[in-house]
């Protein structure tokens, strides 16, 4: 089995019904149970939900997928730590959020998927895996 984390930006494309290769891999790997989560990528789900009901969903939804779990302190530590490193090498992080994302992918070592091109600039400078479409 490969475990992947999916980043708050395909979930987004996903819910919309966008189609493109990451959404693809995201129901793939849903119907092989193979969907990981951090509680950041969480958060930033139901922080966009507008009804009461899709909050409820997303939460009960959630709790069929792998959660990964680390002492929130360490996190805060080792992205804060992640974050540092790039700005030392004049690479700046838009959103501290995706850090703490990174982090978890990196920890766990296992591939993020996402649409976001701040996740790239960090797997370029780290050792975080970035799944990319054939």
């Amino acid at each position: 089995m490969t475990y992947r984390l999916f980043d708050t930006s395909v979930w987004v494309d996903y819910k919309n019904g966008v189609k493109s290769a990451q959404t693809d891999l995201l129901d793939e790997s849903l119907l092989s149970n193979e969907v990981c989560y951090c509680p950041t990528i969480l958060q930033e789900l139901l922080q966009g939900t507008r009804i009461d009901r899709d909050f409820t969903n997303t939460v009960d939804g959630f709790k069929a997928l792998i959660p990964l779990t680390l002492d929130p302190y360490l996190v805060s530590i080792e992205a804060a730590k992640l974050y540092r490193s790039l700005r030392k090498k004049g690479l700046t992080i838009r959103k501290a959020n995706d850090c703490l994302i990174a982090y978890y992918a990196i920890h766990f070592d296992i591939e993020l998927c996402h649409n976001d091109s701040d996740f790239d600039l960090i797997s370029k400078n780290s050792s975080l895996k970035i799944w990319k479409p054939i």
